[in-house]
């Protein structure tokens, strides 16, 4: 009797061993995973926190540009494309994908122009260069009543504006939505064919 006794007490020993080993490595991973999840969610607000694309304006040029003002007529015969040339930087540690867009040409608040961006990615830390063509809708032009003044004085103001969203995906866990807006304020000069200065606004949001 003595005997089973003391083997049971063994038994009964072994499987509370058992159960503190089992209890202690379901403790270590729990603690490991929890140590897992918040170096994970640091990292993607630290490291591989989401930055906005950034669209800068390298040049404006004319492509072409055809103008005849007729004064005993009131008529103006008007056409004109414009070379822009882009680069969209990611300053983020990871890809970033955007969306279909356009570039738009603007006359005092008015759609003149627009030429699409396809979609695309740019990979981390990458800078992405675009040359785009924008011809212009010239009956936009004539339609404006201070068109005749502009021409009249030789210099034609124009806004050039390019809006870019997209994605930033962190670590195949966080996804942020990115959005990029350039507008830059450019003279165009009819007497001798020529782009003026440009004053450009740059504007993001996560």
């Amino acid at each position: 009797m003595e005997i089973q006794t003391a083997s049971s007490s063994a038994a009964m020993n072994n499987d509370h061993k058992r159960l503190h080993k089992c209890r202690n490595i379901c403790f270590a991973t729990m603690g490991g995973l929890i140590f897992i999840i918040i170096l994970i969610v640091i990292l993607a607000f630290t490291v591989f926190k989401p930055k906005n694309p950034v669209i800068t304006v390298d040049s404006v040029t004319l492509a072409d540009l055809k103008f005849y003002l007729d004064t005993t007529k009131f008529q103006v015969l008007f056409n004109v494309s414009l070379d822009v040339d882009l680069s969209i930087k990611n300053s983020n540690k990871v890809g970033f994908k955007y969306a279909d867009s356009a570039a738009e040409l603007n006359y005092r608040g008015l759609k003149v122009g627009e030429v699409p961006i396809p979609a695309g990615k740019i990979s981390a830390d990458k800078t992405a260069p675009m040359n785009l063509t924008v011809t212009v809708m010239a009956d936009r032009f004539i339609s404006d009543s201070n068109f005749f003044a502009d021409v009249s004085g030789g210099e034609l103001p124009l806004e050039t504006f390019c809006e870019i969203s997209g994605k930033v995906n962190i670590l195949n866990l966080f996804k942020f939505h990115v959005v990029s807006t350039t507008s830059c304020d450019i003279i165009v000069f009819l007497s001798n064919s020529s782009v003026g200065d440009q004053n450009c606004n740059y504007k993001y949001k996560v």
